[in-house]
């Protein structure tokens, strides 16, 4: 695997961990308030860049882009929820099962056939959700329930992503989710919004850029090497996120709690390296 493909992923994987750990420093704002400055701050890049090389805006496929991005911000609301009541490392973990729920809704809508072995793949993975919700203590249902619902919306995005293809540019349909996320956090905000106080503003700041970068580097790294190669690596972050728990918040995991996050993101390793050599993957 070439050097920059790894270095590339490396960079992504580090640009989100830094995004979820100011997320979890930031849980004293509103989720709302978090999503609106996670999206504003990436929309300032997105327009820059769709007016830089000039392509249209308003894409192609309006009602689909704007469907995905209402489900994508409800997700994203989600996630963030989740993270006020677990580890930052298990709520990562949790978000990662999309691709179970996107198979399902792949058979559904798409008329898609998912290979035996890879249900055996998703069954590892969920196994894993199994034991953090039945022998991992610290786990919190309330979490538990947002994280499996923004997974499942993660889904569902999936399979939208999938049937708007390459009609539209990939930065018009992220465009399309960071203004109407911006918008439809701004509004729901209001009545919560906290002003921030000094370094505050700099790490809400810090969302968008964090979110933009993690994105174009993990871009960069499918286009400079075969996608079954370098997919595997976004797990890491994973472990970074968990790291940085463990040593900035004083996170602790139980054994039985590592043992579901290994089944996790083992399940769905296998799933991708599987898929991408057989040509056919939800990941």
């Amino acid at each position: 695997m070439p050097k920059k493909a790894i270095q590339f992923m490396i960079i992504s994987a580090l640009a989100f961990t830094f995004l979820n750990v100011f997320v979890k420093q930031l849980l004293q704002f509103h989720v709302y308030q978090i999503v609106f400055f996670r999206s504003v701050g990436s929309v300032f890049f997105t327009m820059g860049f769709l007016l830089r090389y000039k392509i249209p805006i308003f894409g192609n496929q309006k009602s689909l882009l704007v469907i995905r991005s209402l489900v994508g911000v409800t997700s994203m609301a989600l996630f963030f929820a989740a993270m006020k009541h677990l580890p930052i490392g298990t709520a990562v973990s949790l978000r990662y099962i999309a691709p179970i729920f996107a198979a399902f809704f792949a058979i559904i809508f798409l008329h898609e056939k998912i290979k035996h072995i890879q249900w055996l793949f998703f069954a590892i993975a969920f196994s894993g959700v199994l034991i953090l919700k039945g022998f991992d203590t610290q786990i919190n249902t309330i979490g538990l329930l947002f994280a499996l619902s923004a997974a499942l919306l993660s889904g569902v995005v999936f399979i939208l992503l999938r049937k708007i293809g390459k009609r539209d540019h990939p930065v018009v349909v992220v465009n399309y989710f960071m203004i109407i996320a911006a918008i439809l956090s701004g509004i729901l905000v209001v009545p919560y919004w906290k002003n921030p106080v000094g370094i505050e503003w700099l790490l809400l700041g810090c969302l968008g850029v964090f979110g933009y970068f993690g994105q174009i580097y993990m871009t960069k790294a499918f286009q400079a090497e075969e996608t079954n190669q370098v997919a595997p690596l976004k797990y890491l972050e994973v472990i970074f996120t968990m790291a940085i728990g463990l040593s900035w918040f004083d996170e602790t995991y139980t054994l039985w709690g590592l043992i579901g996050i290994f089944l996790i993101v083992i399940g769905l390793t296998l799933n991708i390296i599987y898929g991408r050599a057989n040509n056919k993957v939800l990941k």
